[in-house]
């Protein structure tokens, strides 16, 4: 069971892939801005991974990379994004500071050094505020002979704060959610998975699926109605793909006991990445796209879709999804 203690680091596992990491998505209807940071400390390997990925009013996105030197586990700070515990499980700050390159298409990334060389490289300063209106969510989706994040919770939260980049400054009041995992971590060892969000102040979700190579799958996530969590029995995901293969229109189904909610997503911009394996032999690739939501009859709410797919013979494995 999560614990309020949970929200600090935790005691380093013997794993050689041991990994704690936090994410912290966000979005902003009136502004048009969103995007996410991640930052995880994986000390047996000395490093650590920081993303930041801001999607601009405008249709730009800022995006920055980083594996710092990371030896330890006692705190989430690195790479400029430090994580601090305001009060567990009910505020978090985190703050950035550094530099990002301004895509004009973000879809360049699918050859990141030339993207991210020849797109111009501006400050910015991140301060954000992320306050729960729901209890946390605890769920794994760990199988046999997967290592991905086996200790998992999720908090759908209320976002304020300021972002400047370049020359611009703005203002952030909206919503997100956030994420927080730690023990062994191997991109390559999930097949496939689809990690959807959303959320407003009187709705929101997550949605999760991962496909096993035998076609065997598992799915889970959880519904908050302005109350209360609901936990998911039951996912069924139909993905629409654009011409470059990524997530264009997401219709999503949560079943909880009697209880349904349907929603379809659009997709406003996609970020493709990609992971390879520490002997160059596998790669990963994630598309990660901020998501404008409608609920059947409900309106509209905004998130995320993450798509990741192993990729073999030059295709990703997760394509009926």
């Amino acid at each position: 069971m999560v614990v309020a203690q949970d929200d600090y680091t935790h005691v380093v596992g013997p794993e050689h892939n041991f990994n704690e990491s936090m994410y912290f998505e966000f979005h902003d209807p009136a502004t048009g801005l969103g995007g996410f940071l991640r930052l995880a400390n994986r000390p047996n390997e000395g490093i650590g991974e920081r993303t930041v990925c801001l999607y601009l009013p405008g249709g730009a996105v800022g995006f920055g990379f980083d594996r710092p030197a990371v030896t330890t586990n006692a705190a989430m700070d690195a790479g400029g994004l430090v994580v601090e515990v305001v009060q567990p499980m009910v505020e978090i700050g985190i703050r950035f500071a550094g530099e990002v390159s301004v895509l004009a298409d973000p879809r360049v990334m699918r050859d990141p050094k030339s993207a991210l060389t020849s797109s111009p490289l501006v400050s910015a300063q991140v301060h954000l505020r992320y306050r729960a209106i729901a209890a946390p969510h605890e769920q794994t989706f760990e199988s046999a002979g997967q290592s991905f994040a086996p200790n998992h919770y999720e908090q759908l939260c209320a976002v304020t704060g300021r972002l400047e980049i370049g020359a611009h400054a703005y203002e952030v009041l909206g919503h997100g959610l956030r994420d927080h995992s730690w023990g062994p971590r191997s991109w390559q060892a999930p097949w496939f998975y689809r990690w959807l969000h959303g959320c407003t102040a009187e709705f929101g979700f997550m949605a999760a699926y991962f496909g096993d190579p035998d076609g065997s799958s598992r799915c889970g996530g959880f519904v908050f109605d302005g109350a209360d969590v609901h936990r998911c029995d039951d996912v069924t995901i139909t993905t629409v793909r654009d011409q470059d293969g990524f997530q264009q229109r997401i219709d999503v189904t949560l079943v909880a006991g009697e209880r349904r909610w349907r929603l379809r997503g659009e997709a406003l911009s996609s970020v493709p990445l990609r992971h390879r394996s520490a002997d160059g032999s596998a790669s990963t690739r994630i598309v990660e796209s901020a998501i404008r939501w409608h609920r059947e009859g409900e309106g509209e709410l905004y998130g995320m879709a993450e798509y990741l797919d192993q990729i073999h013979d030059g295709q990703p494995v997760g394509e009926h999804v």
